[in-house]
């Protein structure tokens, strides 16, 4: 065979090989694209419902250890552990609710009452409100106008108190639709707590196809971050109102389920109960006896202190990640995402400071198996 015949053999060789790498290829990207393409078509018709999945997951992360514990009280029988443990769920949230909104009707009705009645009576301002710098000369006239004819002044007003009623209402809104879907998310994790193991699995095994046993760690702390902020945030969030409101009820403070509501809101968005206790304790020192006002006073002084103390400790227990990730996690999370921010902002950052960390220790084992080098710049024998 000539030199010619060798070549043009060879060149059908390679012919047929980039053909077939080529339709190989092609094959590749079509089958990626038809994943992709279902990926995406699923994606739209779970985004409606992606908030309720999301609280369902998460809640049902958290509970999960609960539900173990009554499924073994109860001698094996899950679908009633989890009836009981959606129940109450309901019922923590319904009950708070329910305060807020009978505490909020009491007080709308006795201002009604009191309004047709004429008995509401405005202080006249002090001069010194004619001082505040730009609204003060406003301010003191429609307190004076309020002061000496307040039904004048509410006409007057009107305008601008249906435009400040019909904002409040549409937010109302939104906050009650957003309680209608946490309510649903509930429900839906009552349905998640009999197949959990199976469930737990299956996410384990799709995080080591993904990244290999350190992927199932990922899911581990994801799931131990989870549960330490329900614990440490939500947890002593719920025994902050519950305490503050039994203190409220025992010395007739008003509306002790709207204040237990803001102290609940508050400690959970990672401001702390001082902004709601301030004025409590404010009230309590201009209306009631010495005594009195001093034992109020020290009632409440351990909310604070629960808020400081406790909520580090269950955060970052069990955790390898350090307890200023956590809370910052916690509160970015929040500010960025809401109240659902509260449980993924923490995972986020413990994940990615994990990953940080692995990428670190790594990169400090290859400087160290390096060869060092000489002044000359050569390496060293070893």
């Amino acid at each position: 065979m000539d030199d010619d015949s060798l070549i043009k053999s060879a060149s059908s060789e390679l012919a047929k090989v980039d053909r077939s790498a080529i339709e190989a290829r092609i094959t590749d990207a079509a089958r990626l694209g038809i994943v992709a393409l279902f990926a995406y078509w699923s994606l739209t018709m779970i985004a409606p419902f992606a908030i309720i999945i999301i609280w369902a997951v998460i809640l049902a992360v958290a509970l999960y250890p609960a539900f173990q514990a009554l499924n073994t009280a109860l001698g094996k029988r899950p679908r009633l552990a989890a009836i009981a443990i959606t129940l109450a769920s309901l019922a923590i949230i319904a009950g708070p609710l329910a305060a807020v909104v009978f505490s909020f009707a009491e007080g709308a009705q006795a201002l009604f009452n009191r309004l047709n009645e004429g008995s509401v009576l405005v202080p006249t301002p002090a001069e010194s409100v004619r001082g505040w710098p730009l609204v003060g000369e406003r301010v003191y006239a429609a307190w004076s106008l309020a002061a000496s004819n307040l039904e004048d002044a509410l006409k007057r007003l009107e305008p601008s108190l249906l435009q400040v009623t019909s904002r409040a209402l549409t937010k109302i809104a939104a906050i009650g639709l957003d309680l209608l879907s946490f309510v649903v998310s509930v429900i839906v994790a009552g349905f998640l707590f009999g197949p959990g193991a199976r469930l737990a699995e299956i996410m384990q095994g799709l995080a080591r196809r993904m990244a290999s046993d350190r992927g199932v760690g990922f899911v581990r702390l994801a799931t131990a971050t989870i549960r330490n902020v329900a614990r440490g945030v939500i947890g002593v969030a719920v025994l902050q109102a519950l305490l503050g409101a039994l203190v409220l009820r025992a010395f007739d403070a008003p509306f002790p389920g709207v204040i237990a509501f803001l102290i609940l809101v508050l400690c959970i968005v990672q401001i702390g109960p001082i902004l709601v206790l301030l004025p409590v304790v404010i009230w309590a020192w201009a209306g009631m006896e010495a005594d009195a006002a001093t034992l109020f006073t020290l009632l409440l002084a351990p909310l604070v202190v629960i808020d400081n103390v406790m909520k580090p400790v269950l955060v970052a227990r069990g955790l390898s990640t350090p307890t200023i990730v956590i809370l910052i996690g916690v509160l970015g999370g929040t500010l960025s995402h809401g109240l659902i921010g509260l449980f993924l902002g923490p995972i986020v950052l413990s994940v990615f400071y994990e990953l940080l960390m692995v990428w670190m220790r790594a990169d400090a084992r290859v400087a160290e198996t390096r060869p060092e080098l000489d002044p000359a710049g050569k390496p060293e024998r070893l």
